[in-house]
């Protein structure tokens, strides 16, 4: 009975219609990384309204810091979603269980290390990026509790990853959905009844994670069949950490490296004081919104490509690269068209100071209504590693969006010290790096075809 109620979660990739199948795989992530950042924005929303305005910027000048430091280990999940996606693709089991005890071994490694780097460097990382005197103290302690929960983060991501190779989009979300709710009620208690500021945030979401990854564990060791957890199956098989690498390590240095860009811009909003920034931590988080609605695309793109690269399905590529360059396209231009017309009443959620809010309608305006250009990016990298490239990927990326934003930080920035130079520099790196990755999906499959003939 239980294999069966595993299998009625799963979708078969390889075979009949895909734009319906893209769409029951997608509108569960999508809803997952929506209600997550809903859950996240209640950090910001209470303590931006209970803890103040020094309490909002600490809490967001961490953003882009804490994903430099974790990008690396989330690319590794990346790596484990296409092995495992490729193996189950092609019906091979024993290779997809050794795949999955060697991610979930790598998952809770790679926590601990995190949690002793986050613990470690959050203060002289804080320090070079310029945080202001007031918010510092704030921003120092909420990174160490934060980073206390990085091993329940990480095998939530890569126990996530698994299932969504398998076709499993829809079990992760209830889980959110309950741990979101805790997260909530935590966040209210800590914050107005105890008073913790920034610190209860961070606790009410270490907690909340707890939840969610032990709710995750449970599946995986209850499912049947080759994805099965077993504890005592876990070890790691070198050639599959291997493969993982190979595809997850230049994903992941390409997130890193990614975010120094973006350290380097928030360093830079930083120098316009604390209230520049917390109207920038309001208006990126709804900008959240839209990204992770469009990110659901991309994750699709590589398990559906890699699952059908698996099982030799090569007709079907093409297809899955339309249809999800069509889907996320308008789902960038609606939600990010949408989130500015309504800018005003919705960063009024996060603070009733009216220079928050104009600061954070002045980044919205330039990043929101461009936003579907990041999403079209993202959809061809996700195609690309789901055909096995990830290096070639990584290295347009870095030139085409984080090289260039970095030059841009130094030139035309330094010539007009404005918000909106700084802003700019998203949507440009965004077009340029879009085309260029159609360009190398082109190759890519030419090359697969003639290959295949």
């Amino acid at each position: 009975m239980q294999k069966k109620t595993s299998k009625s979660y799963e979708i078969d990739m390889c075979n009949g219609p895909l734009f319906g199948k893209i769409m029951l795989f997608t509108l569960p992530l999508m809803l997952s990384g929506i209600l997550q950042l809903l859950f996240n924005a209640a950090d910001v929303v209470v303590v931006g309204r209970f803890a103040g305005n020094e309490a909002l910027a600490a809490v967001g000048s961490t953003g882009a810091l804490t994903n430099l430091l974790v990008n690396l280990f989330i690319g590794l999940s990346v790596g484990a979603n296409v092995l495992v996606a490729r193996y189950y693709g092609a019906r091979q089991e024993d290779e997809v269980s050794r795949t999955v005890h060697t991610s979930m071994l790598v998952s809770a490694v790679g926590g601990i290390i995190l949690t002793f780097l986050g613990i470690t460097l959050a203060r002289p990382l804080l320090q070079l990026m310029d945080t202001p005197e007031n918010v510092i103290g704030h921003s120092v302690l909420y990174m160490r509790i934060y980073f206390v929960g990085m091993p329940v983060m990480l095998v939530f991501n890569f126990g996530s990853a698994i299932l969504r190779a398998i076709g499993d989009t829809r079990r992760p979300l209830f889980y959110l959905i309950i741990a979101g709710v805790i997260n909530v009620a935590l966040n209210l208690f800590f914050v107005i009844v105890l008073h913790l500021g920034v610190a209860g945030v961070a606790l009410a979401t270490v907690l909340s994670q707890c939840v969610s990854t032990m709710l995750i564990v449970r599946c995986l060791m209850r499912s049947e069949g080759c994805f099965k957890l077993c504890f005592d199956k876990l070890r790691m098989d070198w050639d599959k950490f291997r493969k993982i690498a190979a595809i997850g390590f230049p994903a992941g240095i390409q997130g890193s490296l990614f975010s120094i860009s973006n350290v380097l811009i928030q360093s830079s909003v930083n120098s316009f004081g604390s209230v520049a920034m917390a109207g920038n931590t309001a208006g990126s988080n709804v900008e959240g919104f839209v990204y992770t609605a469009m990110n659901s695309v991309h994750q699709t793109a590589v398990s559906f490509t890699g699952q059908n690269l698996g099982g030799k399905r090569y007709d079907r590529i093409r297809i899955i690269v339309l249809d999800c360059v069509l889907f996320v396209s308008v789902i960038g231009l609606v939600l990010g068209n949408g989130a500015v017309f309504l800018g005003d009443r919705i960063l009024g959620f996060y603070s009733s100071d009216p220079e928050v809010i104009s600061y954070g309608l002045q980044r919205m305006s330039i990043i929101c209504t461009t936003y579907f250009l990041c999403g079209l990016m993202d959809v061809m990298v996700g195609c690309i590693r789901g055909l096995g490239y990830a290096v070639m990927p990584m290295i347009v990326s870095l030139m085409g969006a984080c090289a260039f934003r970095v030059i841009w930080i130094y030139t035309f920035f330094q010539w007009d010290r404005t918000l909106r130079t700084l802003y700019i520099s998203y949507p440009i790196s965004w077009a340029l790096t879009a085309a260029a990755h159609f360009a190398c999906f082109v190759v890519v499959y030419r090359k697969l075809k003639k290959d295949m003939g």
